[in-house]
C-alpha cells in the first residue's frame, strides 16, 4: 500500500488541503508538506493523528476494501474510548458485559 496515495484520496474525498490536514491533525504544515515533497511514511504516531483529524480508525485506513463509514454514535464512542486510560477501558467493559448479561 502506497501511504501517500491513500492520504491523498482520502484528502481530495474530504475536499481538504494539506493546510487543512495540518490544522485537523495538529501536525505543523511543513511536516505534512514535506511528508508528501519527500515521499516519506508518516510515523505510527503522525498517522494516528492524522487519521484521528480524518475521523477514522487506523485499521479503516489499512483496509483494502472500502472504508466503512461509522454512524455519528460509534465515531462519538470510539473517540471517547481513545481517550480512556487501560484501567477506565476495563471498568466500561465490565460495565458493558453487566449490561448485555442482564438482558438475556
Amino acid at each position: 500500500m502506497d501511504t501517500n496515495l491513500k492520504l491523498e484520496k482520502l484528502l481530495e474525498e474530504k475536499g481538504w488541503t494539506k493546510y487543512r490536514l495540518a490544522k485537523e491533525s495538529g501536525l505543523s504544515e511543513s511536516t505534512i508538506i514535506n511528508m508528501f515533497a519527500r515521499n516519506t511514511v508518516p510515523t505510527i504516531a503522525s498517522l494516528e493523528v492524522i487519521c484521528k483529524a480524518f475521523r477514522i480508525t487506523m485499521s479503516q485506513f489499512f483496509a483494502d476494501d472500502e472504508m466503512i463509514e461509522l454512524s455519528p454514535e460509534l465515531n462519538e464512542l470510539f473517540q471517547q474510548w481513545s481517550l480512556l486510560s487501560d484501567e477506565q477501558k476495563e471498568a466500561v467493559m465490565k460495565i458493558i458485559k453487566t449490561m448485555n448479561n442482564s438482558q438475556t
